[in-house]
């Protein structure tokens, strides 16, 4: 059996099997196959080339194909960031737990392969970015110019240093060129994009639109109390049940922990205050303040250059005539200040301190002596001509004048201290065995206190601690729902803090028809009260159409008169955005005819309301910068749409593969 075995693998048949497993290991490297890989991309796209765009996928053609991954540390990165922005913009609103759902992971994901996509998108059609283009939008970033504008290169090494994770200037060079590749098509595009005049016409004739309308607001409809067969509750309750569950809950056990409820500490001594006084003396030094005049030559917003170098010339003529031995300041500025604030008293400004006048302006007076007067200096207000006239020297004030201060301080300092420590001591006894809050209580003298049901939906608990936004997340967090563990303490005011424990959880669940057959019935006879009101409004809407006035159908019905609304224009609430947009979505009647439509109010009653009369809107009406103000801002969201478009239809042109194991 072996000599067999060994006279088959010497002979053609072997030579022919080992010449094919060659050619893998030539490609791919024998490596691949003897030592363990770890995959973290979450994502790969790959992309024909563009001279030959239906390139087939499969080997040896796949191999001119041109492939990129996103790897899971830079998911997780851009993830962090968009958690980080979340959390800012909604506060205390932020759900982190439903922030971790995997639609929002795939809606990052997409983001970045959008990116990836549009950038090789840019390499296979040989473009590429240039490196003055590089530096100019680093240096045009404004982190990393000085004060005057200028690029800063100490900034520039700083501000890199500073980003998360620091980066160096190669890396964060290579960032901006991935950044200017990526949108060097879609951004041309978008740029590209504009309006031709009948494009633009035709937009201001409808968004200036205006509309004649008279308004019918229908009486609330009667209730409706027939009988609901049980054929119709058993079928509005399979049909909606999402509106008859019980959403997800837990009871929690806590202890509170309140600033005023501890033994109030000692007063604090005098030696103590002093010692305070002398660590924080720096805090007591009363600011040096300037007795300050000047004169001021104004700059109009948006002046021109001319007008400008007047201002400038004038502001340099009256600092050359203040500087001259003798020369009367005050007299000079009430004769030519354009400062109607100060002209009449001669310029003074009073006292000022640093920070009243941040900028140029301040800057300057800090530097002149008494007596000196500066050079113009120029701020947002014009141009200004600066004398002090004295200094009043910074001094330390002494321990008696800011005693009550420092007691203060000292007795908030001392009753944060012994809140800390007591915390910190029912935290340690916490540690000690995190599945229970009753040892520890007893031992500090507290009581545990346990909730009623408590929802997700903070304003659905009847207040209490499952009001607070910071509770719901510590209580609906993993680590509570799982292994029913004392919380860290949570803040929710000041020296007001509770530790929490889940002692039951219960899943959002469906709740029984005999539980909420009173609730199916009272939604099955608003639907019908709601399609009663729809069926008469619509009844009045087709007597209008049919040539009635909407006057003459509202009194044959003993309803109120219409009233009549000219000039309506979009966006109007009239009385809901709901019944303003209905109105304008409506056909514009013929000539000496109207058009009728309805729309329902969010109290259940419905508006019946005719258009009698269409104006379009004209450009006549419209101020020549604001015209080119909309075609701008138009043109750019065309620009911004068209980018959208051909991101959609380059994804289309490339194979992405997402792997999903290593995105959870």
């Amino acid at each position: 059996m072996l000599q067999t075995l060994r006279d088959k693998t010497s002979g053609w048949i072997a030579t022919v099997i080992l010449g094919l497993l060659i050619i893998p290991f030539a490609f791919v490297g024998i490596e691949q196959y003897l030592v363990q890989r770890v995959d973290n991309a979450v994502a790969r796209i790959e992309i024909a080339p563009s001279w030959w765009r239906s390139a087939p996928s499969w080997w040896p053609a796949s191999m001119l194909w041109k492939k990129a991954a996103i790897e899971r540390s830079e998911f997780d990165e851009r993830f962090q960031r968009e958690r980080d922005r979340r959390r800012a913009a909604e506060g205390e609103a932020f759900d982190a737990r439903e922030f971790e759902k995997p639609e929002s992971k795939r809606k990052v994901l997409d983001q970045l392969i959008d990116e990836r996509v549009r950038m090789l998108a840019a390499e296979v059609e040989g473009l590429a970015v240039a490196d003055g283009a590089v530096v100019k939008t680093i240096q045009a970033v404004p982190e990393f110019q000085d004060g005057t504008g200028k690029f800063s290169q100490e900034r520039y090494l700083y501000g890199l240093q500073m980003r998360q994770p620091p980066q160096s200037p190669t890396e964060f060079e290579q960032f901006v060129r991935d950044r200017l590749m990526e949108n060097i098509i879609v951004g041309n595009v978008g740029q590209s994009s504009f309006l031709t005049q009948a494009e633009m016409d035709r937009l201001i004739k409808l968004m200036g639109e205006r509309r004649d309308v008279s308004l019918l607001l229908m009486p609330p409809p009667a209730a409706d109390t027939a009988e609901v067969a049980a054929a119709d509750i058993q079928k509005w309750y399979d049909g909606h049940g999402k509106d008859f569950r019980a959403p997800e809950s837990v009871i929690l056990e806590y202890v509170e922990l309140t600033g005023a409820t501890l033994p109030p500490p000692g007063a604090p001594t005098e030696a103590s205050l002093r010692k305070r006084y002398e660590d924080e003396k720096s805090r007591f030094v009363a600011e040096e303040q300037r007795l300050v005049s000047h004169i001021q030559i104004n700059v109009a917003a948006g002046a021109d250059a001319a007008a400008q170098k007047a201002a400038e010339t004038k502001a340099a003529q009256l600092a050359g005539q203040a500087k001259a031995v003798g020369a009367d300041f005050a007299a000079l500025a009430r004769a030519n200040s354009e400062d109607l604030g100060s002209k009449a008293v001669g310029g003074d400004l009073g006292w000022i301190n640093k920070g009243t006048f941040p900028g140029a302006f301040e800057d300057a007076m800090f530097k002149l002596k008494v007596g000196e007067v500066s050079a113009p200096v120029k701020d947002e207000s014009g141009w200004h001509v600066i004398v002090v006239r004295e200094v009043k020297a910074g001094q330390v004030q002494p321990f008696e004048a800011v005693r009550e201060t420092l007691l203060r301080e000292e007795s908030e300092t001392g009753r944060e201290r012994a809140f800390n420590d007591f915390s910190a001591k029912l935290v340690d006894m916490v540690y000690k065995n995190p599945t229970s809050l009753a040892e520890p209580a007893k031992a500090m003298n507290l009581a545990v206190m346990k909730t009623g049901p408590i929802t997700r939906d903070a304003a659905l608990n009847n207040g209490g601690i499952g009001a607070n936004p910071a509770v719901i997340r510590a209580a609906f967090s993993e680590a509570r729902l799982q292994d029913n563990t004392v919380s860290d303490p949570i803040e929710i005011g000041q020296e007001h803090s509770v530790l929490i424990r889940v002692v039951s959880h219960t899943p959002e669940r469906a709740l029984p028809l005999a539980q909420v057959r009173d609730k199916v019935i009272a939604a099955v006879r608003a639907d019908r009260t709601g399609k009663a009101a729809e069926q008469e409004a619509q009844a009045l809407v087709a007597r209008v159409n049919a040539g009635e006035t909407l006057a003459a159908v509202a009194a044959s019905k003993q309803l109120s008169a219409p009233e009549a609304v000219p000039n309506v224009a979009r966006g109007m609430p009239l009385p809901t955005p709901e019944v303003s947009e209905a109105i304008f979505a409506l056909k514009a009647p013929a000539a000496g005819k109207a058009s009728a439509g309805k729309a329902k109010l969010p109290d259940g009653r419905v508006a019946v309301f005719a258009v009698d009369k269409v104006v379009p809107g004209s450009k006549t009406e419209i101020p020549p910068a604001q015209l080119d103000m909309m075609r701008t801002q138009i043109s750019q969201l065309g620009g911004y749409e068209e980018g959208r478009e051909l991101t959609s239809e380059l994804r289309k042109r490339v194979k992405i593969q997402v792997i999903e194991d290593n995105l959870r």
